[in-house]
Parts: structure tokens; sequence; C-alpha cells
């Protein structure tokens, strides 16, 4: 990103021990940090600017709210630079009960709220797509779904709208009424479920290279379907290109750099 001039201001919400390379970024940097070892991997990769990653109920990465002051001031100590905090209400994101996601939010982003007073600074970042209108209380939001949608998301009410879908090619079509295009596990985040058929169809089953699925018009052998992921993160990381196409025709192809999962 900082070599396609978008280096202003780059944020890894996430812990990494060998920062190396992040040190060496031509642009501004930031890095989530929820412990004295992790601080300690960005001065010595030469990271100099981080966030506090307070815990703020999905179990995952993140200090105690309670803790992330006595760490900003660790920090601080060894001459680093603490922007203040961010926490990721990820248990929260996907609820399909909109109310639920406003309950689940607020209690997280209290938490949040309160390491923020103590560790003093001017970012709270947190969120993500599925309340990108629900948290007021960060100052940035951590959106990135919203480009593109998937099935999980597609199903919130979000104004946004689905960009993305593998294109596959139907291989088989059984007289007892179901198809087989050729994309599989091997094609698609199967994390969040099945995935959806662009034109519809009921999805019968996911193998490694197959799906199946009982079609809602004629399909012929060779015809190409769009497959919708329920989760397009992993999906995209399967892949080595995404195709820009508007109108049929395929106008730019991106390399895919970040795969590999």
């Amino acid at each position: 990103m900082a070599a396609a001039g978008l280096g202003e201001d780059l944020l890894l919400a996430n812990e990494v021990l060998d920062t190396t390379r992040l040190g060496r970024v031509d642009g501004r940097v930031t890095v989530a940090v929820d412990s004295e070892p992790t601080t300690e991997a960005m001065a010595r990769g030469g990271v100099k600017e981080i966030l506090i990653d307070v815990n703020v109920g999905l179990r995952r990465c993140g200090c105690d709210p309670d803790q992330a002051g006595a760490l900003a001031r660790k920090v601080r100590a060894m001459g680093l630079a603490v922007r203040c905090v961010m926490g990721y209400e990820g248990h929260a994101v996907g609820l399909s009960d909109r109310s639920l996601r406003e309950q689940k939010t607020a209690e997280a982003m209290e938490l949040l709220c309160r390491a923020h007073v103590d560790v003093n600074g001017d970012v709270i970042s947190a969120g993500g797509t599925g309340m990108y209108d629900i948290n007021t209380w960060a100052t940035e939001i951590q959106a990135g779904s919203y480009a593109l949608i998937d099935t999980t998301y597609a199903k919130l009410g979000l104004p946004f709208k689905q960009a993305l879908s593998v294109l596959a090619t139907v291989i088989s079509v059984s007289p007892a009424g179901y198809v087989v295009p050729d994309c599989g596990l091997k094609a698609l985040g199967m994390d969040r479920g099945k995935p959806d058929i662009e034109r519809g169809g009921s999805v019968l089953s996911v193998s490694d290279e197959h799906i199946t699925f009982i079609p809602e018009r004629p399909v012929t052998v060779g015809d190409r379907i769009r497959v919708i992921p329920a989760h397009v993160d992993p999906t995209i990381a399967y892949h080595d290109h995404m195709h820009v196409v508007r109108d049929g025709k395929v106008l730019e192809s991106w390399e895919v750099d970040l795969r590999g999962w």
C-alpha cells in the first residue's frame, strides 16, 4: 500500500513479532500491541508508533482494559509513541439482529473508552462493516468488507452492493436436476457457510473442487456462473488475481500479493 502511494497513515491492526520489514516502510506505520513482548518487537524493528490493543469481548488479541494504561506507560518509556487504543468488537459485527449489534457494540465500546481515558491519545480505532453506522465512539472505523461484500454481510441490510464473485464453469449436469461447477473448497472461504449462486440456486454441498446445487433456471455444461462467497477475505487469499469487470468486459487485473493463508 505504501508503494502504491497510500502510505500517509497505515495501521496494521494485529500483533507482529518480526517487524523488520515494517520498520523499513516508506510511510507512516502504526502497529497494534497488547504486551511487553510485542512492544519490544516494535522497538527492535524500528516501528515508532503503536496502538494499545484492548480486548473488548471477542476473546482474541488484546490486553485487559484495566491493564491498557500500565502498558501504555511502559511503551512510552521505551521511546515509542502511543497514538491511543484499538479494540475490535468482532463478536458483534455479524449479528443479524441490529438491536443486538447495537447493544453488544455499546458494551464493547464502554470497555474501550475506559481504556482510552487511561491511555490518553487521539485515536480510538474499532468497528467493522457490520457496525459502520452503529459505532459512534470510535474516531476511525476498521471497515473493509463493505467494498466487496459477501453473503454474510449481505444479510444485514447494509447499503453496500455485492461486487465480488468467483467465476466458475459448469462441468456436469445430472438428469436428477443438480448441477456441478468447477469451484469448491480450494476457491472459497467457507468458515461462514455455503456460498450463493448469483442467479439463484440451492447449494447442496461443497467439496474440494466442486459445488453441487439445484439451479433455478436451465443450465448446461460449459455455462459460466458466478459464485458469491460467504466470507470475502479468505476467498481473495486463495486466488492469484482479481479481475475488474464492467458490463462483461475485463478492465484490469490486480495481483493478489498477500495470499496463501
